[in-house]
């Protein structure tokens, strides 16, 4: 099935990837378990056990100083703050980022399927990063539309070198990771003080906001989307914006029908959808019928089982791996490949939601 701009899925049906964070400090190790256990849709991994400047607040902001410094982090004991200069901690965070592309490469050579590659979107970043005055960027809206022109030309930038580093890559898949979206249009995130909230965000500003990086992420032939991990993902207004595709943990929306229309609505209209399914911490080790049963239970509650909607789909946890111990990263990979498997065989052989 053809994508909101009339071209096909750059994945598989329901090949597996991952969010995003990985577990462990070593990137050779990271980029050498993601390539091996997940062939058909090899992404760039973060691994925030390294410290400040490898989560992914910091190697964004990394990103972030290399095309306009004056939006540089530095940490503070709350997080991070805009420096106004390139320093200490901005270069650590690119030299983290210049490791993981230098395993990423060494791990992929020949490799020619998708890849995908995270950055946070202006959202979560303005709700994570604090003027320096203290307050968060949220507040100034100007100050946000700063960082949404330069995560533009930042990711032009980053996708470049990776498009150098796997030049037989068939895609780059950009994902935006605004995990804080939700709580940024209801007005929940907390004021300096904590003794208040910023105002809610309009939904048509943040519209606005984020397809000022959609629109630079598609101009550069890239298949472009939106990860959000909350409870209550804005479907609609990922859409509107934009966005080739949304990122969702589908173990949320297993009890709660009320996003069923705008999941459909997005399937309807091309938008391929990224399903988290198997669980991003460690637990007991899950059958195959048991990972793949939120993705089978969704599409069945909204009558989309067809072979079509699974060319839109993508398998993967249900968010970061990073809280994760190495060895359910690892598994967790693998699951993902075997939900993908499952749904392709269900819909070849014909069976329905409850077999098992």
């Amino acid at each position: 099935m053809s994508g909101p701009n009339g071209t096909s899925m750059p994945w598989r049906a329901a090949a597996a990837t991952s969010v995003g964070s990985f577990p462990g400090t070593s990137a050779l190790e990271a980029a050498r378990i993601v390539a091996g256990e997940l062939p058909d849709f090899i992404h760039v991994a973060e691994l925030p056990a390294r410290g400040p400047g490898s989560d992914m607040i910091g190697r964004s902001g990394g990103l972030l100083a290399g095309v306009a410094t004056g939006l540089s982090l530095e940490t503070t004991p709350m997080g991070w703050r805009i420096a106004g200069g390139l320093g200490r901690d901005a270069r650590r965070a690119q030299s983290f980022l210049g490791e993981d592309l230098d395993a990423f490469e060494e791990s992929a050579i020949g490799y020619a399927g998708p890849v995908k590659c995270q950055v946070v979107g202006p959202w979560t970043m303005a709700a994570a990063v604090e003027l320096p005055g203290g307050e968060r960027v949220l507040r100034d809206p100007s100050a946000v539309w700063d960082i949404a022109q330069a995560l533009g030309e930042a990711v032009r930038l980053h996708v470049a070198d990776v498009r150098r580093r796997l030049p037989k890559a068939s895609a780059v898949v950009l994902q935006l990771d605004e995990p804080s979206l939700p709580a940024v249009l209801d007005g929940r995130i907390g004021t300096s003080s904590g003794l208040s909230s910023y105002r809610a965000v309009d939904a048509q500003e943040a519209e606005r906001v984020l397809r000022q990086v959609l629109d630079v992420v598609g101009g550069e032939g890239l298949f472009g989307g939106v990860h959000c991990c909350a409870a209550a993902p804005p479907v609609d207004l990922l859409r509107r914006s934009g966005a080739d595709f949304v990122s969702l943990d589908f173990t949320l929306l297993l009890d709660d029908a009320g996003l069923d229309d705008e999941i459909g609505t997005a399937l309807d209209n091309g938008i391929g959808v990224l399903a988290g399914c198997v669980p991003s911490v460690d637990t007991e080790r899950l059958t195959e019928a048991q990972a793949s049963a939120p993705l089978r239970r969704v599409l069945h509650r909204l009558g989309l089982e067809d072979s079509a909607v699974l060319d839109q789909v993508a398998v993967t946890p249900t968010c970061g791996l990073a809280g994760s111990s190495p060895m359910w990263g690892r598994e967790a990979l693998a699951a993902c490949r075997a939900v993908g498997r499952i749904v392709r065989d269900d819909e070849s052989e014909g069976r329905g939601d409850d077999d098992e």
